[in-house]
């Protein structure tokens, strides 16, 4: 019998998913989303119906998801926590990328009052990377450190920004002025989005520039592991232009007097940046993630490390970015949809990693799909 999924969002990564799990004969698709345009690109597939929605409106979206096994949320982070809920308290499994500001775990009892599987951030990272950093750890005896590197890039370096946004460019934004938390010796510590910048090589790219971002999330909280650490990959030199802007005011959200007009300075800025950030059609990109697990096993230093490299698949007209967000989404929900995962509440992918056969049935289809998962582990004598 076949499984009805409905999924929340069809811009370039739910857009992305929507084709994915429709090419899957076992699943009935409805793709929703508000603009018309969104849609336009999903008709005439088999297996997938997309409609017009209006989802910031709950008693729509209950009425969307009435029938479905499994529902899947692609919608921009300010939107991420009101879908949340909603969905959970109609009681549909759920899997989501959205990245929202907000404590998901606030929601983790109302889940399991009412029997509902909502795994949430499960992207490429977060998400995958969370799987690796919980996987990884799971292979020590203790786990001391945990590091994550992680960016989407074009191939086709363009001054000044040398950048093109693979998902909304307000949640890239958000990423340059959220501040960072990490885990030092123990305790949780806050600097700025930008800040610490380091160079790094990766093979096939060359070098990348690292900064503090907001990513660990969940894994502050999920996994004892006293020293964590994640940072965004962007080209050398677009640290420097994002902190100008950032420092002058230009990303600011409190409306300023103009010449007797009243604006708010991201506005501005988006209406200026957002067109520059815009990839062109089947534009080569890449995206890179490292994950680093350090501890202890048999009482001797050991050292896992997982890496990911992924271009875009211009036959079938998908970015790197939402192929390598979007999959370990599809890949997970259809696990819901088949009950392989029993247990409620809210979810962060770090949960279920450690579940028999999970963390390798997610990079086994990865690799069906022709995104590749490496892992190299050390051990000192």
């Amino acid at each position: 019998m076949k499984k009805n999924a409905v999924i929340l969002g069809c811009g370039l990564i739910g857009n992305t998913m929507a084709r994915e799990l429709a090419a899957d004969e076992h699943f009935e698709v409805t793709a929703l989303d508000a603009l018309p345009q969104n849609l336009q690109r999903l008709s005439g597939i088999e297996r997938l119906a997309p409609k017009q929605a209006d989802l910031s409106n709950a008693a729509q979206l209950q009425s969307a998801i009435a029938s479905a096994d499994v529902v899947i949320g692609a919608l921009p982070s300010k939107m991420g926590f009101a879908t949340l809920e909603t969905v959970i308290r109609a009681k549909k499994p759920y899997c989501d990328i959205s990245f929202m500001p907000q404590n998901v775990l606030k929601l983790d009892a109302l889940a399991k009052e009412s029997e509902v599987t909502a795994i949430v951030d499960c992207g490429v990272s977060p998400g995958l990377s969370n799987m690796m950093v919980a996987y990884g750890a799971s292979l020590l005896d203790h786990a001391e450190r945990a590091e994550i590197y992680v960016g989407g890039l074009p191939w086709k370096r363009t001054w000044p920004y040398q950048y093109k946004a693979p998902f909304a460019p307000s949640d890239v934004i958000e990423e340059y002025t959220r501040p960072a938390r990490f885990r030092e010796n123990g305790a949780m510590v806050v600097r700025p989005a930008l800040s610490e910048p380091e160079l790094m090589d990766f093979a096939g790219v060359g070098t990348l520039e690292a900064f503090n971002t907001d990513g660990l999330r969940s894994l502050l909280t999920t996994l004892d592991i006293p020293n964590m650490k994640e940072k965004t990959l962007r080209y050398p030199g677009h640290i420097e232009l994002m902190r100008v802007l950032r420092e002058t005011g230009f990303f600011g959200e409190d409306a300023i007097n103009v010449r007797g007009t009243t604006v708010r300075p991201l506005d501005v800025t988006s209406a200026l940046l957002f067109p520059m950030w815009k990839a062109e059609a089947n534009e080569p990109e890449f995206t890179v993630l490292r994950v680093i697990v350090e501890g202890t096993k048999n009482g001797k230093p050991a050292r896992h490390q997982f890496d990911l490299f992924d271009e875009s698949d211009p036959k079938r007209g998908m970015s790197s970015m939402a192929r390598t967000t979007g999959f370990p989404c599809v890949i997970v929900a259809k696990l819901l949809a088949k009950g392989r995962i029993a247990q409620t509440g809210v979810l962060p992918p770090e949960l279920i990693a450690t579940q028999p056969g999970i963390f390798d049935h997610v990079v086994a289809e990865l690799g069906r799909r022709d995104v590749r998962v490496t892992q190299t582990g050390t051990a000192s004598e």
